[in-house]
């Protein structure tokens, strides 16, 4: 009995200790991209660069994890037909999430875009609802009506808004809601396992041969610092994507989208603290709780609904409402 609770009591530290290393690592990651992009140190207005270094450098330990150290098992049975149909389309969307959203720290706070990222189910909601995924109905049109409400109070609050970083921003959102409801067609309901991380650096990879390249001519200036800089940046993303799969892996899909509610809470609190752009006002911290609150019964709601598709003896699972770490940052 005694080794029994001793080992209970191991697997609640563990998970509990899981939790708050994503959270750790997932404001951390916030607020480390915020300052390489728009600190005068870093000299490094580069979203799409910064966004492919991060693929390339994620891209290259998962491979030397699976291929040289045979940690992780590789899916097989991948077929040309499903990479062009299924991981393509995910895969840009995912790179135009992580693009846009990156580019948005050069316009506006942190903490408003934590804000604006609030009216995430909104999006995917709409979109599902064109994709024939999701039905209107009075409980969903409320629940849309408060998330939209309290994200339209939170802007009006802001004092220094950007209309460019709310339009990358929401250009983020929009296509994360894309890439989910991709997910939900052609991974969950197809059956399919797919790991699109590749995918992503070819998406970036065109773009920033036309838009950042020609730009980036100040490598010969940098210090030592910089690459330095760069690479610890690209590392913190690694670690941010083991500790989403160790906490998805140890937990349920409420216990992540709990976190996550209380990591976005944490990014807009500290962000007054950290970064001279941050004023909140009343008006603010106000909206986004109303914001809140129609996340948490959103989320609420589409955990009941995908308990209801599985038998009592399969675990429920559901496309995760925030994404991974480089949009959920």
């Amino acid at each position: 009995m005694a080794d029994r609770y001793t080992n209970w009591m191991k697997e609640e530290f563990k998970t509990y200790a899981y939790i708050l290393i994503y959270i750790a690592l997932s404001s951390g990651q916030i607020f480390f991209n915020k300052w390489v992009l728009s600190s005068k140190e870093m000299n490094f207005p580069y979203p799409l660069g910064l966004t492919l270094l991060h693929m390339v450098f994620s891209s290259a330990l998962c491979f030397f994890v699976t291929k040289v150290l045979k940690v992780m098992k590789v899916e097989e049975g991948m077929t040309l037909d499903i990479y062009i149909w299924s991981v393509v389309p995910i895969g840009a969307m995912f790179a135009m999430t992580l693009w846009l959203g990156n580019t948005a720290y050069l316009y506006i706070s942190v903490a408003f875009a934590q804000m604006l990222k609030a009216i995430m189910p909104v999006a995917v909601f709409i979109l599902g609802v064109i994709a024939g995924l999701e039905v209107m109905n009075t409980r969903m049109l409320l629940i849309m009506s408060v998330i939209s409400f309290g994200v339209l109070v939170a802007s009006y609050g802001e004092i220094s808004i950007s209309w460019i970083g709310v339009v990358y921003q929401m250009g983020g959102v929009v296509g994360e809601a894309l890439r989910l409801i991709f997910m939900e067609i052609f991974v969950k309901r197809k059956g399919l396992k797919l790991n699109p991380i590749s995918m992503i650096a070819v998406c970036l990879l065109i773009p920033w041969i036309f838009l950042e390249m020609p730009k980036m001519d100040a490598w010969g200036t940098w210090s030592f610092k910089q690459p330095l800089i760069l690479t610890l940046n690209s590392l913190c993303t690694f670690a941010l994507n083991i500790s989403v799969f160790l906490v998805i892996s140890h937990t349920s899909a409420l216990t992540i989208r709990v976190a996550g509610v209380v990591k976005d809470w944490v990014v807009v609190l500290l962000s007054a603290l950290i970064f001279a752009d941050t004023t909140l006002t009343p008006i603010n911290l106000f909206g986004y709780a109303v914001a809140i609150a129609g996340v948490v019964a959103y989320n609420n709601h589409k955990l009941k609904k995908e308990a209801t598709r599985v038998s009592p003896a399969e675990p429920a699972e559901s496309v995760p409402l925030v994404s991974t770490p480089d949009s959920n940052r």
